[in-house]
């Protein structure tokens, strides 16, 4: 049931911000559209709900609710960045706006990449103490080791966020330099 849930707020998810960005830019109803978008942390105080009930029910702790916990820490974490980063295409895409800028090299690429690492380490973070929550509730009398495996699964998830960061800011990515033809 717990999966179920998850893909259920994943496909709404998509289906609200795509919601949200036709009212804006289709429906030119942008108070309509904030409305709509600020739904989607709903999905994830839905999921937190059902997976503590399904706990307390006695369900025992397994893969699905450390992937629940995974998922609600990247809804927090990354969500309101992942609506930027689409609603920044769409626009430009369907309604003139601007082109997506990512910087591309050198620092300012190495400060994008430390700032996106930053978003992912919060929501491991964010996993892990949902996690350990979990742990918590269930108490010594239930088996968690899946739950402490996915915590583990998050600390590889920031050293590998890091891992990439500090690769941009040690090797940063050089701008191809012009050359012209005198010939």
């Amino acid at each position: 049931m717990i999966v179920t849930l998850i893909v259920i707020c994943e496909v709404a998810f998509w289906v609200l911000l795509a919601a949200g960005l036709a009212l804006r830019y289709w429906a030119k109803k942008p108070r309509a559209s904030v409305a709509v978008l600020l739904c989607e942390p709903l999905l994830e105080v839905v999921l937190l709900v059902v997976t503590a009930i399904d706990l307390k029910n006695g369900a025992a702790p397994d893969w699905k609710h450390g992937l629940a916990a995974v998922y609600i820490g990247y809804s927090i974490a990354l969500g309101h960045y992942t609506i930027q980063w689409v609603d920044v295409r769409v626009a430009h895409r369907f309604a003139g706006g601007p082109p997506p800028s990512t910087p591309k090299y050198g620092a300012a690429r190495a400060i994008h990449e430390w700032k996106l690492a930053a978003r992912w380490i919060l929501a491991a973070l964010i996993a892990m103490g949902l996690l350990q929550a979990a742990i918590w509730y269930v108490g010594g009398a239930g088996a968690t080791e899946s739950l402490t495996q996915w915590q583990q699964r998050m600390l590889f998830l920031i050293g590998l966020n890091v891992l990439i960061a500090l690769s941009y800011t040690v090797f940063p990515k050089k701008a191809p330099t012009l050359t012209t033809n005198k010939g």
